[in-house]
Parts: C-alpha cells; structure tokens; sequence
C-alpha cells in the first residue's frame, strides 16, 4: 500500500521510452510516463501523466491522469486532462473533464467531456459518492 509520503510526485518522471525505441503491450507505472519513441498497440496506464513528445508516434490506449500531446497519437485516452499542443496531430476517442486545445494542433477525435473520469489508481475526491 502506498501512503502520500511514499508516493512520488506526480511529475516525476521515472519512465523513459527513448527515441529510437519502440514499444507494443501494457505498460504499468505509479509515475509520469515520457515517450520519445514509438507505441504500436496496447495500453499505457499510470495515476500520474504521460507525455508524448514532439517525435513520437503512439497508437493505443492511454489511462492517465494528465495526457499532453506534442506528436502523433491514435487511439482512445481517458483521463483528467487533456492537452494537444502545437504541431501535434490526435485522431480517436478522448474521454476527459478539461481539454486543451493549442493553435496549430490537429485534433480529430470524438471527444466526451465530463466532470469525475475516474483513473484506476488515482485516489478519489473526498465527496465522491461513487468512491
């Protein structure tokens, strides 16, 4: 069991998928996830963010609790927070409470907006009847 003074920050980044690597299947992680590379298929899942830069190339299932997008992404996410910046380009489903959209993003997904997407692993607001 995790308790807040074991549990990293957020942002912290302790997962890396470099560059020129590349990835397929389920990845797990209690901390932010970065992706430089590629993901073909599968699942990212994490209560903290994923970050795909700006030369990544991801198709797949994200569960996060921020997402922001500077590359190219396929797929469906589900999370708190969605951000697709400039020179990105998204196409899927995204389930989110907040999106962010920049000038210069190519955004074509079917988008559902909704207070409370709840994240497997994210601790749930103390007035959460669905807790």
């Amino acid at each position: 069991m995790f308790f807040r003074r074991n549990r990293p920050e957020p942002d912290a980044v302790e997962v890396t998928l470099g560059a020129r690597a590349s990835f397929a299947g389920t990845l797990r992680s209690e901390t932010s996830i970065r992706i430089d590379g590629s993901v073909a298929g599968g699942l990212i899942e994490t209560p903290a963010n994923v970050l795909i830069t700006g030369n990544a190339r991801v198709v797949c299932e994200i569960v996060a609790h921020v997402v922001s997008i500077s590359g190219s992404f396929e797929g469906a996410i589900r999370a708190d927070r969605v951000e697709v910046l400039a020179g990105s380009q998204v196409a899927g489903r995204i389930h989110t409470a907040s999106l962010f959209r920049e000038e210069g993003a190519m955004l074509t997904a079917e988008v559902r907006m909704r207070d409370g997407v709840r994240i497997p692993g994210a601790a749930a607001p103390e007035n959460d009847p669905n807790a």
